[in-house]
Order: structure tokens, then C-alpha cells, then sequence
């Protein structure tokens, strides 16, 4: 009798890597991105990795997480069982969930997953998932930055409209709304009509500044407002959603399906963002997505382009990929972008090559548990 495939040992991995730019917004500074990395090795010697990151503080947690409680569960299970493993990973920290602690850890082990499942099956994960779409458009927020000046921003926009992308993101919040104003008006006038302008406001507004400023950026034909509230505040979304044209975009600090259900429901965005790391991995990311085409609501996903641009090709109601360079110093893989498009890769599993000489020199936890 064969042996059944199980999943004979995980290790788990921490490097943390400094931003290409300095990165601030109306309420904090990108100062380190510490990223988590799970590799699973089954007892027919495949193999998958999957990872998540966070922007300075936690990655310790959730290291200690996957190591005392999640990854200890995943030996003996079978690899393609990622639903039921999923539900019993979340039910198993019910304490602590829902919370960015442990969607991403979940989302180590999902994507790890994946990655062995399309992997296995020689297939990229992209055409594993649907093969909705072969390109999807780019826009980039590896500028925009609060603490530029106009001149600066202008100055970066041009340079990204020059180099094909066919939007950037702004982001808004300086002290008076005057002064967001002037720079989105002088980047604007810059870049013309035909150039789309994204801005993100990372939660810093409060329900009254919120309304002032998308009044006051009416006329600057803005693809969307991002984040203008705080994530749980649901009913202002709504309350601002009816009073504004712009588009009002959520979902990078969501982190279970029913968050994004609620919003849909509640007729509260006109863009969702998931972040598959911060939403427990491509399990729910992919049910997002899908409900979000059943409400005729686009997803344009947060960060992590060198996986989202293989989800976003997987469904039909993806609009943008954001490019902002995250993994770079450890891959040997980079993403293709040509024309404003981004295309998905064509090699089998996630399609990130890992560059393991280099995560060696850099790591600052190596742990395996069997």
C-alpha cells in the first residue's frame, strides 16, 4: 500500500529588509519590513514556500506563533487539504483572531501551501486559480510620499508616467487641507488628463475632515480616496461614500472575509484592497475577490505585487496592481512590467525564486519543527 502524502516538516525563517526610499504617510514611518518566511517540506520530498511581512513591529510574534501553535499542527496533514487545514489553524487561535497577528501567520502557511499545491501540479498559480486575464494594469507608490515637497512629487510622477506606468499614488494628509490640495493640483497639471492619480490617506482623517477634504479634491479627477477613516468605522465610509464622486477605496487593514462583507453590504467602497498576507493568505484573498465581483466592485490589492500580481490575473474584477518593490534583495525573480501592464509569471507555484544564499546572510531566526 502507498503511503499517504503528508507533510513532514516546516521551517520557518525571519529577514528583515530596510525600505528602498523612505516611506511615510499621515500616520506612520515604513521603517523595516520584516518578512516571515514558511517552507514545508511533504514525505515525497516536495516542497512550497509561502511568506508575510510587516512594516517594523510584530514579526516576532508572529514567528513565535507559527512555531508554539500553528506549524506544530501542520505535521501529518495532507498538503491539499488547504480549506480544512485553514478552518482549523483560525479556530485554533479563536483568542486571537480576527487581528493582524494571526492572519499573518495563517497567511504563511496558505501561501506555502499554494505554492506546493500549484507546484505540484505544474502549473502557475495564476492559471491555477481561474486565468481571468494575461495582463493586468500597473500603477506605482514607490513615490508620493508625505514628506515630499510639490516639486519632488511632480518630479517622481513624471518620471513614473515617462517609464509606462499608467497611474501613481499620492499620499494626502498634511496639516490643512490647502496644502493637499496644492500638491495634487501641481502633480495634476503635470501629468495631464489621461494619467490616473490614486491617494491614500492611511486612516488620518476624522468623519468631518474627511468630507472637507474630498470636497475640496472634487475637480482632480482622483481614481480613488484610500483609507480616509479608520478601517472599523464602517459607517462613515458609507455616510462618505454618499456625499463624494471619488471613489472610496478599503481593505489593507481588514482581515477576515466578513470585514470585507460588511463594507460590500453596507454599500461602503467602491474599491476593495485586500492584502493577501494580512487576510490569512490566497484561501480568502481568492473569496474576496469573488465577492467583490458579485457586488460589481473592482479589487486593486495593497502591496506585495510579487504575489498579487498572480492573484489579480487569476480574477476577472482586478483593475490595478500596485508596484512597490518589496522582495527584491532576496529573489532572483522580478516582475514583469511593460507597456503599464503587469504580467503574471509563467513558472509553476507562486512564481517567486527565492534567493537562499542571500535570506542565509540576512535572516535573524532559523527554526525547523518535524
Amino acid at each position: 500500500m502507498t503511503k499517504a502524502l503528508t507533510i513532514e516538516s516546516v521551517r520557518l525563517r525571519q529577514v528583515n529588509l530596510p525600505p528602498k526610499v523612505v516611506r511615510t504617510d499621515a500616520i506612520q514611518s515604513f521603517v523595516t519590513q520584516e518578512t516571515l518566511l514558511l517552507s514545508l517540506r511533504c514525505s515525497d520530498g516536495s516542497e512550497g514556500t509561502g511568506y508575510a511581512y510587516t512594516i517594523g513591529t510584530g514579526g516576532s510574534s508572529v514567528l513565535a506563533l507559527l512555531r508554539d501553535h500553528l506549524a506544530p499542527r501542520l505535521l501529518g496533514r495532507h498538503p491539499l487539504h488547504f480549506e480544512a487545514i485553514w478552518k482549523d489553524l483560525f479556530f485554533h487561535t479563536h483568542a486571537t483572531a480576527v487581528g493582524a497577528i494571526t492572519s499573518l501567520a495563517l497567511a504563511c502557511v496558505d501561501t506555502a501551501l499554494w505554492d506546493w499545491r500549484a507546484q505540484s501540479q505544474g502549473l502557475p498559480l495564476w492559471k491555477l486559480l481561474g486565468g481571468a486575464q494575461t495582463r493586468v494594469p500597473v500603477y506605482t507608490t514607490e513615490g508620493g510620499w508625505l514628506h515630499l515637497s510639490a516639486q519632488e512629487l511632480v518630479d517622481q510622477t513624471l518620471a513614473a508616467q515617462a517609464q509606462g506606468f499608467r497611474g501613481a499614488k499620492i499620499k494626502v494628509g498634511r496639516p490643512h487641507v490647502s496644502e493637499d490640495v496644492a500638491r495634487l493640483s501641481r502633480v495634476r497639471e503635470a501629468v495631464g488628463p489621461g494619467f490616473d492619480l490614486m491617494t491614500d490617506a492611511n486612516q488620518g482623517f476624522s468623519r468631518p475632515e474627511a468630507l472637507r477634504r474630498a470636497a475640496a479634491f472634487a475637480g482632480l479627477d482622483l481614481s480613488w480616496l484610500e483609507e480616509p477613516l479608520p478601517a472599523e468605522d464602517v459607517a462613515g465610509h458609507r455616510q462618505l461614500r454618499a456625499q463624494t464622486a471619488i471613489p472610496v477605496a478599503v481593505g489593507e487593514s481588514m482581515y477576515h472575509l466578513s470585514q470585507f462583507r460588511e463594507y460590500l453590504e453596507q454599500g461602503a467602497c467602491s474599491v476593495v484592497q485586500p492584502d493577501v498576507a494580512r487576510i490569512g493568505g490566497v484561501t480568502p484573498w481568492i473569496k474576496v475577490a469573488h465577492m467583490a465581483e458579485g457586488f460589481n466592485v473592482p479589487v486593486c490589492p495593497h502591496f506585495l505585487m510579487e504575489l498579487h500580481v498572480s492573484l489579480c490575473a487569476a480574477v476577472p474584477n482586478a483593475a490595478w496592481v500596485e508596484y512597490i518593490p518589496q522582495l527584491d534583495d532576496i529573489t532572483t525573480s522580478r516582475i514583469r512590467v511593460e507597456g503599464g501592464y503587469a504580467y503574471p509569471p509563467d513558472t509553476p507555484g507562486l512564481g517567486i525564486t527565492w534567493d537562499w544564499a542571500a535570506i542565509q546572510k540576512r535572516q535573524i531566526a532559523d527554526i525547523t519543527i518535524a
